[in-house]
C-alpha cells in the first residue's frame, strides 16, 4: 500500500498562523482568491526541497524569497516557522512523523533549525538540537533530512518526501522552453518535453498511447502521439490529426491548443511517479465536461498506483463528481489572523445540503465567495 501524507500541521507559514488538518488520498483545496491555496501546496513542496539536492538554505532562498517572505504576517512573539507531517497508509496512518521549525539565528544571521524531530511508529529517531548542535551552532543551518550521511535511519522518509511532485503547466513554456532554459523539474513545464524524452522508450510509448486514447475523448481528431527530435536536438511532441488527406496531418506542441497541452501534461503527471502529486487549478483551459471527468480519472489512476493527489480549484464542475466525499474537501477562509483550514464536513450547513442531495461544489463554493464581489460590476461606471 502506497505511503501518503495523512496529516499536516503548519505554524506561521505564509497565510497560515496555525493549521492542523487531516489529508485524504484525494484532497481538494477551495477558497477565495489569495486565501492561500497555492501556499498550502507550497508547504508540501518545501518538504521536498529539504531533501538531498536541496536543503534549508536553498529552499528558503531563490524559490521563496527568504525567511521573511515565508513567515506569516499574523505571527506574534512566537515567530518560529514550523511544518509537521504525518505519513502512513490507510491501515497505518501514523507510520512516520517529521517536524521542522526554523528561524533566523541571532549570531549566524541566517535561517537555522530551531527544532527537528523524526518518529517512526512513535519511536523517536531524531531530536534536535542535540549536544553536537549546541557545541557547533553552524550545524543548525542544515537539516538532517537533507544530509545523506545523517538521514540513514529515516532514509525511507527522505525518499518519500523527495518523490513529491507539483504541476502547474504553462503551455507557453512548453512551446518556448528557452524561457526556462537550464531549469530541471520545472513545475511550470519548461522542461516537460525533456522529462518525457528522458523516460525509457518502452514506458514512454505505452504512456503516450494511454494518453492519446484518453485525449481522443476531448480531441476526437487526435489519432496518434509521438516524441521526436529536430536536427538541432530539440524534442517535439507530435500529434497526428485526422484530415481530409489519407495520411492525416501532424502538428507539434506549437500548434496544439492550451487545453490540449494542459490536459496532456496532467495525464502524464498522473502516470509519472508514485509520490504525492500537487495540482494547481487543473481545470484551466478545459471544457466543463472534461473537467467533470477529472475526479474519476484521478480515482482510477489511484486505484492502480495508490498515489496521493492534492488539488487546488475554483471549479464547481471539478467538485460535481458524485463519488466525491466531504472529507476530501478542505475549505480555506482568510481572516486578519491568518487563513483557517477546515474540512467541509465540519460545517453543519454544508453537511445538511449535501445529505439533502446537493452536489458538493454547489454546497461548498458559496462559502468561498468574496465579500462585496457584486461591487466589481461598478468598475468604470463613472
Amino acid at each position: 500500500m502506497a505511503l501518503r501524507i495523512t496529516h499536516l500541521r503548519l505554524v506561521n507559514w505564509r497565510n497560515f498562523r496555525s493549521v492542523d488538518v487531516d489529508l485524504q488520498a484525494r484532497t481538494f483545496l477551495i477558497g477565495p482568491n489569495a486565501s492561500g491555496k497555492s501556499n498550502f501546496l507550497d508547504a508540501i513542496r518545501f518538504l521536498r526541497d529539504l531533501t538531498p539536492g536541496g536543503g534549508l538554505q536553498w529552499a528558503l532562498g531563490d524559490p521563496r524569497g527568504g525567511l521573511s517572505a515565508v513567515r506569516c504576517l499574523a505571527a506574534r512573539q512566537q515567530s518560529d516557522v514550523g511544518i509537521r507531517v504525518t505519513i502512513g497508509t490507510d491501515d497505518e496512518p501514523t507510520l512516520w512523523d517529521y517536524e521542522v521549525q526554523f528561524n533566523r539565528h541571532r549570531s549566524l544571521k541566517v535561517p537555522a533549525v530551531v527544532a527537528e524531530r523524526v518518529r517512526k511508529q512513535g519511536e523517536v529517531l531524531l531530536e534536535r538540537p542535540n549536544a553536537e548542535d549546541r557545541s557547533d551552532p553552524e550545524r543548525l543551518t542544515q537539516t538532517y533530512l537533507e544530509q545523506v550521511n545523517a538521514n540513514r535511519e529515516f532514509r525511507e522518509l527522505a525518499q518519500f518526501l523527495s518523490s513529491i511532485r507539483y504541476l502547474h503547466l504553462v503551455p507557453q513554456l512548453v512551446r518556448d522552453p528557452d524561457r526556462s532554459a537550464g531549469r530541471k523539474d520545472d513545475p511550470y513545464g519548461g522542461d516537460f518535453l525533456e522529462r518525457v524524452a528522458a523516460t525509457p522508450k518502452g514506458v514512454r510509448d505505452r504512456r503516450l498511447a494511454r494518453i492519446q486514447k484518453a485525449l481522443a475523448v476531448a480531441v476526437p481528431q487526435l489519432k496518434q502521439l509521438e516524441l521526436d527530435s529536430d536536427p538541432g536536438g530539440r524534442w517535439h511532441l507530435l500529434g497526428r490529426y485526422e484530415h481530409w488527406r489519407p495520411a492525416g496531418a501532424k502538428q507539434n506542441e506549437r500548434q496544439l491548443s492550451d487545453g490540449t497541452l494542459r490536459l496532456l501534461g496532467l495525464l502524464w503527471a498522473i502516470l509519472d511517479g508514485e509520490g504525492p502529486l500537487l495540482l494547481e487549478e487543473p481545470e484551466l483551459s478545459l471544457h466543463a465536461e472534461v473537467v467533470r471527468r477529472l475526479p474519476q480519472l484521478m480515482a482510477r489512476a489511484q486505484g492502480k498506483s495508490g498515489r496521493q493527489i492534492i488539488v487546488s480549484t475554483h471549479s464547481p464542475d471539478l467538485l460535481s463528481d458524485p463519488g466525491l466525499a466531504l472529507d476530501e474537501v478542505l475549505l480555506l477562509g482568510p481572516s486578519s489572523e491568518g487563513t483557517t483550514v477546515e474540512p467541509a464536513r465540519s460545517r453543519r450547513e454544508i453537511r445538511e445540503l449535501v445529505e439533502g442531495g446537493m452536489p458538493i461544489g454547489e454546497a461548498v463554493l458559496p462559502h468561498t465567495r468574496p465579500r462585496n464581489v457584486d461591487q466589481l460590476s461598478l468598475f468604470a461606471a463613472k
